[in-house]
């Protein structure tokens, strides 16, 4: 049986606020996509519908070919959702939230004592088992949240901001582990504003604007747009930044007000990836010395960031999670 997601026309409104317009996507087994939007795009609402939590009013949704409309039991036991804050038990410790949460799943206290041990070391919380949840930081809740969502070996992960308070060192091992379980041949779905965060773990993408999927064409045309390069020469004490862009410049046979300074770099726009080859080997040529060359923001950065150009500024905006009506939010 296929474990991956479909999405089809899914729609969800709050009174006069569509917060879901008209979304289809499919996320593949084995690979990690993510969920790209602005704040209000309908992310977190598409999430709890996916996670069977809230009920769509149109469109239909297929969790590894189980319908979480249907059958809510029976997706909730093929996929582990992560929402962006713990909402758990707080007076439990660490170990108590995992050993509960296997236990809702059928596992003996044995067996989910061991996977909850299991999983309290692999995302770095073993010193914190005995812990009440309430004392652990942001950054150790989300980690917990992981593990809980983890608890039954998922097909499928459902993941709403999971880097979220994290300090580096964690962003790193989140993304290990991500990698891991795709390559094991878990659907990962994972919504981020950390468009970096995104750029290092993620397959594909899929992406939203006022509650709509944007179409394959669209996305293409977001992406080849012209972009913008960072380029940075060795330090000088006697060049200052104007004179490193205005050197820039002349090698280049830019004007001048068509490259900036930013701090020590200076930036560059190019039409596509042939035009900035091109410009380097000319800076090459004119005997500068860069040290640093690359995009200034990342593909999905730079396809979002054009997107939302495009659509100008939102006429609409997601109600708070607080105001939402959720349906069978029991496990």
């Amino acid at each position: 049986m296929d474990a991956g997601i479909d999405a089809t026309r899914v729609r969800r409104a709050f009174g006069s606020v569509h917060a879901v317009q008209e979304v289809t996507f499919q996320a593949a087994p084995g690979r990690v996509t993510g969920l790209v939007g602005p704040n209000g795009s309908g992310k977190t609402t598409l999430m709890l519908m996916l996670a069977s939590l809230l009920r769509p009013d149109a469109g239909e949704m297929r969790i590894g070919g189980v319908d979480p409309v249907a059958d809510p039991s029976g997706a909730r036991r093929l996929l582990g959702w992560m929402p962006d804050a713990l909402g758990a038990w707080p007076s439990l410790t660490s170990r108590e939230v995992l050993v509960a949460t296997g236990q809702l799943y059928d596992l003996s206290r044995t067996d989910a004592r061991a996977r909850a041990d299991q999983l309290l070391a692999e995302v770095g919380l073993s010193a914190l088992a005995g812990s009440a949840a309430r004392v652990l930081s942001r950054g150790q809740k989300q980690r917990l949240a992981l593990a809980r969502a983890l608890m039954h070996d998922p097909r499928v992960l459902l993941l709403d901001e999971p880097a979220s308070g994290l300090d580096p060192q964690a962003r790193v091992d989140l993304r290990i582990l991500l990698r891991r379980l795709a390559a094991e041949g878990q659907t990962i779905l994972i919504s981020s504003h950390v468009l970096a965060e995104l750029e290092e773990v993620v397959d594909d993408a899929v992406f939203l604007v006022e509650g709509r999927t944007v179409a394959g064409d669209r996305i293409a045309a977001a992406a080849t747009r012209v972009r913008t390069w960072r380029v940075r020469l060795t330090a000088d004490a006697s060049r200052s930044s104007a004179a490193s862009r205005d050197a820039i410049a002349g090698a280049l046979g830019r004007a001048g007000e068509d490259v900036r300074v930013d701090r020590r770099d200076v930036l560059v726009p190019f039409t596509d990836d042939a035009a900035a080859a091109a410009g380097l080997r000319a800076l090459v040529g004119a005997g500068l010395p860069v040290v640093e060359y690359a995009p200034a923001v990342g593909d999905l950065e730079h396809t979002f960031l054009d997107l939302r150009d495009e659509a100008g500024p939102p006429d609409r905006g997601e109600p708070p999670f607080h105001d939402r009506p959720t349906e069978g939010s029991g496990r």
